[in-house]
């Protein structure tokens, strides 16, 4: 397992963006949820009082008692009725200390006194949409460069919102699942795609790849492929979006998420126009839906299955009809530096590039890759 200082990234461990942590049903009941990602243990909870997810450091300050790990015979939560979580707070289910939203300690049942300052931990920045709760995480403590993941598509009646395949732990460092971003040569071995277009564009916090050509597994019932067009684009290093026009119009949802230095937590999800062209989606759009995203996710799994049992590419042997990797991976070690060096690596990768022997998909002028 490879990390992020042999793909020598940059200063930072972790990546600096948005990044999913968890699919919104998992805490549709009051009892908190215990997660990991970039290295670190954290409380996610629902507040009973509001209904605001927040997400903690996970080890209380006064003996490093876990605050969301399951625990069936506290008597905090058995009288909590299961749940630690009080109000818009957690009780800490040693000695009851509870932490609210902020993080601050606001009660110690049998203190008398003043609350020491050191009584907290930290309270992250997380937003709720697309059926997910998502993490801003940036080494520095700074505010968000941009808006987190949301569409109106989501919320549009004439289209189904679709849900989380949870696609589990993937024991690869996250680059070599953004490298798929400007990657020609693998469309048509993995997916059985014939690409007619292709090309990638770097664009500030965003990597986009524009191409269309036939599809062997997003078949419709008769096995017959329509030309499937793709612009698919990361914000920022953990969230891709795939606008898919082909058998049915849809949003394509990729998300990973750093675990530990090595290692990554995937999901996927489609947001499916009205197969049927409703202007409110019917009981057989979504059955349609439903069997639309289980062929995107088997399309999907075609490249899980690859990074599942790849060693790491540390130094690839990329040629100049593969894509452009190298630029790829240049705008990709934004995320893993201060932000007063982001315009460094940005001007020294963006652009719009074409594979050697591909064909663009528009007709703007590229660069060499």
């Amino acid at each position: 397992m490879a990390t992020t200082k042999d793909y020598r990234l940059g200063e930072y461990t972790f990546p600096r963006g948005w990044f999913m942590i968890a699919d919104a049903r998992e805490l549709d009941t009051h009892k908190p949820l215990a997660v990991r990602f970039f290295g670190k243990d954290f409380a996610l909870y629902r507040g009973r009082a509001t209904g605001k997810v927040v997400l903690l450091d996970a080890y209380c300050p006064h003996m490093k008692t876990h605050l969301a790990a399951p625990n069936n015979t506290s008597y905090v939560i058995v009288d909590g009725g299961g749940s630690n979580v009080e109000g818009d707070g957690i009780r800490c289910p040693y000695h009851a200390w509870r932490f609210g939203p902020d993080g601050k300690c606001d009660d110690i049942p049998y203190h008398q006194g003043p609350i020491p300052a050191a009584a907290c931990v930290k309270s992250w920045t997380v937003r709720e949409s697309l059926g997910a709760i998502w993490l801003w995480h940036d080494p520095e403590g700074g505010e968000p460069q941009w808006e987190h993941p949301s569409f109106p598509e989501y919320e549009d009646p004439a289209w189904v919102p679709g849900h989380w395949d949870h696609l589990g732990l993937l024991n690869q460092h996250a680059q070599e699942v953004v490298d798929n971003i400007c990657d020609y040569g693998h469309l048509g071995p993995i997916h059985g795609s014939t690409v007619e277009r292709f090309e990638c564009e770097f664009e500030g916090h965003q990597a986009t790849q524009r191409q269309c050509g036939g599809h062997r597994t997003l078949v419709g019932p008769d096995g017959v492929s329509a030309i499937l067009h793709t612009i698919t684009t990361y914000h920022g290093p953990g969230v891709l979006v795939s606008k898919m026009t082909g058998l049915f119009d849809s949003l394509l949802l990729i998300m990973h998420t750093p675990v530990d230095d090595g290692s990554v937590k995937v999901w996927h999800s489609l947001i499916v126009k009205s197969p049927s062209g409703s202007a409110r989606t019917t009981v057989a759009d979504r059955v349609t839906a439903k069997q639309y995203q289980e062929a995107s996710r088997l399309a999907f799994a075609q490249d899980f299955e690859v990074w599942v049992n790849k060693a790491p590419c540390l130094n690839g042997l990329f040629l100049p009809s593969d894509g452009p990797f190298m630029k790829a991976r240049i705008w990709y070690r934004q995320f893993y530096n201060p932000r007063a060096m982001q315009r460094e690596f940005l001007d020294q990768c963006e652009g719009l590039y074409v594979p050697k022997g591909a064909v663009p998909y528009t007709q703007r002028t590229a660069e060499p890759a």
